[in-house]
């Protein structure tokens, strides 16, 4: 067997198939109706089906019931608990930006919240978007203090 170089590439047999040509007569068996059947909206010139077509029967995005509501001026907050914050150094300013650095948060949506989940031992400045009530008692119990980043 020879060496495979570039020089010398190629597919493996039966992987290329060749282009079917339609409407080049009758001799190509491809001819008269080009593929496409004898009559109907599918043998036209110019068809276009629309997405989703169902030939005529009602669409299923049509026949399933809408249900609910999508608040589209929703905020979406990454959002991490004390506890995560137990790792910061003391006397360490923990910003949102130091957070994503970490990997303690995969991206800023529209903000970072922190939530009052787990203990913290250490005095910490955090900055934060948001914050619950259970989080600024346990920031603020551990002589740290809080700093809400305005919009």
């Amino acid at each position: 067997m020879e060496e495979i170089t570039l020089a010398n590439l190629k597919p493996p047999k039966g992987a290329l198939k060749r282009k079917k040509r339609v409407g080049r007569g009758i001799g190509s068996g491809h001819g008269r109706s080009s593929c496409r059947g004898r009559d109907g909206q599918k043998s036209r010139s110019g068809f276009h089906q629309s997405l989703g077509f169902e030939g005529g029967q009602m669409p299923l995005h049509r026949r399933v019931p809408k249900r609910g509501f999508t608040n589209i001026f929703r905020k979406e907050y990454a959002e991490v608990n004390v506890e995560r914050l137990a790792d910061f150094p003391p006397n360490t300013e923990v910003t949102p930006e130091l957070l994503l650095e970490r990997g303690i948060i995969k991206k800023v949506k529209d903000g970072v919240k922190i939530l009052g989940d787990g203990e913290i031992d250490r005095p910490l400045k955090v900055v934060a978007h948001k914050f619950s009530r259970g989080a600024i008692e346990k920031i603020k119990g551990a002589g740290g203090e809080v700093e809400v980043i305005e919009r």
